[in-house]
């Protein structure tokens, strides 16, 4: 008997490969759905909300005939994993071709979002060092440059994203149909207000004033360099060093706490805003394309923060160095990229 969806296992289909198939025990029929309904879970809500009655049915009658079958489980689970993807746009064309784009831009915007928390962090390290002495070489400043530029073309990225997304619900509010969109523009505006208002207020503190003055020293002007480092002063060691991190003042520690969570806020008013604004397929196809520019981007960021980190530049006083943190930052940034570029490309083949 097949599952209700290419991606669910075919629980109730023949299998002797469990390790007591046609075994003598048996299960009451209440502690079978219990185990049936542990094992929806691998699914996501929507595909439970569709297939999940019928399909309960199946895993019970499967769990009632094969009581411990490690191979349903594996099966169920890889079904289980292989429909979140879906979900969320990462694998798949579905007969809504318009909502699996919006996933896929959501899922693209999460790994951006991810991205750019890590890559400015590394940044933010870059350009500090940067306002106090010249790099010691050439790799280093290449590196800075190409990592700074990358940075202008995610502001104009962001922008141009931002702005069809936010007519559109503004036009649908004006309307009167604000159902749905209420919640998720309160929630960014929230996020944002927040990042904005503590990156400020501890961007006072930024380690990069009073540098001595070289040729170009004014590449990245000192405000925008010290917002990047107050927000992203939760990618930091020192969690790793509790005894050091307890030096810390109590509001530094609470923003580094509180920051992610902002930022987190902000993304998900972005992505239910994406899934609940109804975008036209030509807007559709204009953030896909932005998408894949925002690839690029990232691709080149990228590439910037591995020749810093593989040139090995200490500089004074080791103000370039870059420790295990900056490493462990470039291989979050390049799985974000990868699911970002899965995300763009499921996208376009949606949209096609």
């Amino acid at each position: 008997m097949s599952a209700p969806d290419a991606a669910a296992p075919d629980a109730a289909g023949p299998d002797a490969s469990g390790p007591d198939a046609g075994g003598p025990d048996l299960v009451s029929p209440e502690a079978a759905a219990r185990r049936a309904a542990r094992l929806l879970r691998w699914y996501p809500k929507g595909w439970r909300s569709r297939y999940g009655e019928e399909f309960t049915e199946l895993l019970i009658s499967d769990i009632s005939e094969r009581p411990g079958s490690w191979a349903r489980t594996a099966d169920v689970a890889r079904g289980g994993i292989v429909a979140r993807l879906a979900s969320a746009g990462l694998c798949g064309c579905g007969p809504d071709a318009s909502g699996q784009a919006r996933a896929s831009l959501v899922s693209l915007a999460c790994c951006v979002t991810v991205f750019l928390i890590f890559g400015a962090a590394l940044w933010s390290q870059l350009i500090i060092g940067w306002q106090w002495s010249e790099p010691d070489t050439a790799a280093t400043i290449a590196a800075t440059v190409v990592m700074s530029a990358a940075m202008l073309a995610f502001g104009v990225l962001a922008l141009a994203a931002a702005l069809p997304v936010a007519w559109r619900a503004v036009s649908r509010m004006r309307r009167g149909q604000s159902s749905g969109l209420i919640g998720p523009s309160a929630l960014l505006l929230a996020g944002t207000a927040i990042t904005v208002v503590g990156g400020r207020h501890f961007g006072n503190g930024w380690p990069g004033t009073g540098g001595h003055p070289w040729a170009a020293q004014g590449l990245v002007p000192g405000g925008v360099a010290a917002f990047s480092w107050a927000s992203t002063l939760s990618v930091s060691s020192y969690w790793a060093h509790p005894a050091a991190l307890a030096g810390f003042p109590w509001a530094e520690l609470a923003w580094m706490m509180l920051s992610p969570l902002a930022v987190a806020s902000a993304v998900g008013g972005v992505a239910a805003l994406i899934r609940r604004t109804e975008l036209p397929p030509r807007v559709l196809r204009f953030e896909a394309r932005l998408g894949t520019a925002a690839c690029v981007t990232m691709a080149v960021f990228l590439a910037g923060c591995c020749l810093w980190i593989v040139g090995r530049d200490t500089g004074p006083e080791q103000l370039f160095h870059a420790g295990t943190i900056d490493v462990a930052g470039a291989v979050a940034m390049a799985i974000a990229l990868l699911v970002g570029r899965q995300a763009v490309r499921q996208a376009r083949r949606n949209l096609a």
